[in-house]
């Protein structure tokens, strides 16, 4: 089983979207639990957590967060990025099968004209980090969110794909 991590602000609508898809993967008994670190949101955040059953913290030390997570393997995502279908099944047979993190094949329908990939610098979290929990208790010492963290990871490919969270900004 995983859990699922995700960072917040103001992020109401794209938690949703994200929500919606992980669904799936709770029903099928892959995903525990989903814990939401929220920067001070003003929207409905805090609602759509709330409805959907996910812990929000709103002052977090990482590495305690980490610690009482459920899942033996972590997710961490944007709010808005959505695994596409089949994910379910890779994922755990993934999970199984493996000790080293992975992240999500970009999703083929859903890429950015060259000119705007370009001009940006990426976040390691717009891929989908896979991460065992054991490694990011030891890589979360002293970081102080998900973004520097994944930074440190070196990790697969899955051939499941994920939708990128700016899509869900569009």
């Amino acid at each position: 089983m995983l859990t699922v991590l995700m960072e917040t602000h103001n992020h109401e609508s794209e938690l949703a979207q994200t929500l919606s898809v992980l669904v799936s993967g709770a029903v099928q008994g892959l995903v525990s639990d989903v814990i939401l670190l929220d920067h001070g949101s003003q929207d409905g955040t805090a609602q759509v957590a709330d409805a959907a059953g996910c812990s929000l913290h709103s002052a977090w030390v990482l590495a305690d967060v980490i610690r009482r997570a459920r899942g033996e393997w972590l997710m961490l995502l944007e709010p808005g990025a959505r695994p596409a279908n089949g994910w379910i099944g890779e994922v755990g047979e993934y999970v199984a099968l493996h000790q080293k993190p992975a992240v999500f094949s970009p999703a083929r329908q859903y890429r950015q004209s060259l000119l705007k990939r370009l001009g940006r610098r990426r976040s390691p979290l717009e891929k989908g980090v896979l991460i065992p929990k054991s490694l990011a208790l030891k890589l979360a010492d002293g970081m102080t969110g998900l973004e520097p963290m994944s930074r440190k990871v070196s990790a697969s490919r899955l051939r499941a794909e994920l939708i990128p969270a700016w899509v869900a900004r569009r």
